[in-house]
């Protein structure tokens, strides 16, 4: 590894954890440089090695700070007030994973039993706790491809309209704007090279990369429609885990939903990737 790769590996420890240099470079070497590993280990050790017990009081007198005077749930009000106590952008990708660790039906939405039980797998009683949680829980949804699937179907669900069966595309688009990234850096969207993915020089094909999403969404701009199915949602996921950077090994008879078939053929046609026929 480069200098300039361990630097940069310190400087992310460093900027999640708050730790000096000198304990960053000692986690990161004493876990192979798995920063994921190394930050849990980090606050493991932090804590002492003690999982810590939430209080259901104390989770229940939070929730009533948030929600609404008229009902029994956190809205879009109180959503943001929280935001702003944990010190988080309300569009911050690990609001995501907030969302599925307590269970939030809806954007802007939470209930009081998602609520106790969500904070309390996660051992936070108080908005300190919970604003320390943040950082490695960004962490593994970067980082740990079961992890990331999890949070990405619950997105989904989330992020769909009451009584609605797919996704707006522009709702599609900005959820994916979010998760896509993150899981690239990461490396929860990881592509498995197999022997299938050479091309014919010999060469190494990398996977999807931040090129790929812009192709992604120019297509569903231009192709328009009404919305995006599950199938489609669920299978992207797959797709761009298992696909070479230039779609040689892309099957259109594999049952791949037809609006992912229509990508790559879109793809080809406009020269971004070679066609099957030049290969």
């Amino acid at each position: 590894m480069s200098r300039a790769s361990k630097d940069t590996l310190v400087s992310e420890f460093c900027s999640i954890t708050n730790a000096s240099p000198k304990d960053a470079k000692r986690y990161l070497d004493k876990h192979q440089r798995r920063l994921d590993v190394a930050i849990d280990a980090y606050f493991q050790e932090s804590s002492g090695g003690r999982t810590t017990v939430a209080s259901t009081s104390r989770l229940n007198a939070l929730f009533d700070r948030y929600k609404d005077p008229s009902g029994d749930d956190i809205s879009v009000d109180g959503t943001i007030q929280l935001c702003q106590d944990l010190q988080v952008d309300p569009e911050d990708v690990v609001l995501l994973a907030v969302a599925y660790e307590l269970k939030s039906p809806r954007v802007g939405e939470w209930n009081r039993k998602g609520w106790i039980e969500g904070w309390s797998r996660l051992g936070c009683d108080s908005t300190d706790s919970m604003r320390v949680t943040l950082a490695p829980l960004r962490v593994k949804l970067g980082s740990d491809s079961t992890y990331f699937r999890k949070v990405y179907d619950h997105t989904f669900t989330f992020a769909r309209t009451e009584g609605q069966r797919s996704l707006a595309v522009e709702t599609a688009l900005a959820f994916w704007a979010l998760l896509i990234p993150t899981g690239l850096a990461g490396g929860a969207l990881n592509h498995d090279l197999t022997d299938e993915d050479v091309d014919m020089d010999g060469e190494g094909s990398s996977g999807w990369t931040d090129e790929h999403t812009q192709w992604w969404f120019q297509f569903l701009t231009e192709k328009g429609g009404k919305g995006v199915s599950k199938d489609t949602w669920m299978m992207l996921f797959d797709f761009i885990r298992s696909i070479d950077s230039k779609f040689l090994t892309h099957d259109a008879e594999a049952a791949w939903p037809s609006t992912i078939d229509d990508f790559v053929a879109w793809a080809r046609s406009g020269g971004k990737v070679p066609t099957t026929e030049a290969i």
